[in-house]
């Protein structure tokens, strides 16, 4: 295999990991059930017991991922894309909630930007496939409806963009392992 075969795949591993995805969408959720203070989530403490737990499967599946299917590192130009990334997608975060809500516009100040940097994060990491354009366009029109007028929707697209990430989570695991193959059972598994 050539280099660039190499660390395509090494970003694709590092991209696709979706089950990762699952407690960080749960969290978004979460956080906005203890934002609007819903049943056992407007007590703090129950909060931080979600994010232990959630904290703890996360650990679990990213052992999952690394007993069956080893590990990969991005190569160090790709490490440097992904900070610059980041750095791009907090930009966007901050500065498009901060601009939707000094404009007084009708759209969701959380929905549009979150939708905006998954599409460039995909876009600029991976490239991006169906299932994100449908998944995360959805949030942005969503998001850019002009419904969103009243109290602060800022909750209302955190739990939107919770389920998106869990939603595509789960289809990002399905590609991951149409392009890394199922895990292997182990021997004594089949005897």
């Amino acid at each position: 295999m050539d280099r660039r075969t190499l660390e395509t795949a090494a970003a694709k591993y590092s991209y696709l990991r979706g089950l990762l995805f699952i407690p960080g969408g749960l969290l978004g959720v979460v956080a906005a059930l203890g934002n609007a203070a819903v049943g056992p989530f407007r007590h703090d403490w129950v909060f931080f017991l979600a994010v232990a737990v959630l904290g703890v499967a996360t650990l679990l599946i990213n052992r999952y991922y690394n007993d069956n299917y080893g590990r990969l590192r991005p190569s160090s130009r790709q490490q440097a894309r992904a900070t610059v990334l980041v750095l791009v997608a907090i930009a966007v975060m901050v500065g498009g909630s901060m601009l939707l809500n000094a404009l007084d516009l009708a759209m969701n100040p959380i929905a549009v930007p979150f939708a905006i940097v998954m599409l460039l994060s995909y876009g600029f990491g991976v490239g991006l496939k169906a299932h994100h354009v449908i998944i995360w366009g959805a949030l942005l029109v969503a998001g850019a409806l002009p419904v969103w007028t009243g109290d602060d929707p800022s909750n209302t697209g955190l739990w939107l963009s919770g389920v998106a990430v869990m939603v595509c989570g789960v289809f990002d695991h399905r590609l991951f392992v149409r392009t890394f193959g199922p895990p292997e059972l182990p021997a004594h598994a089949g005897a």
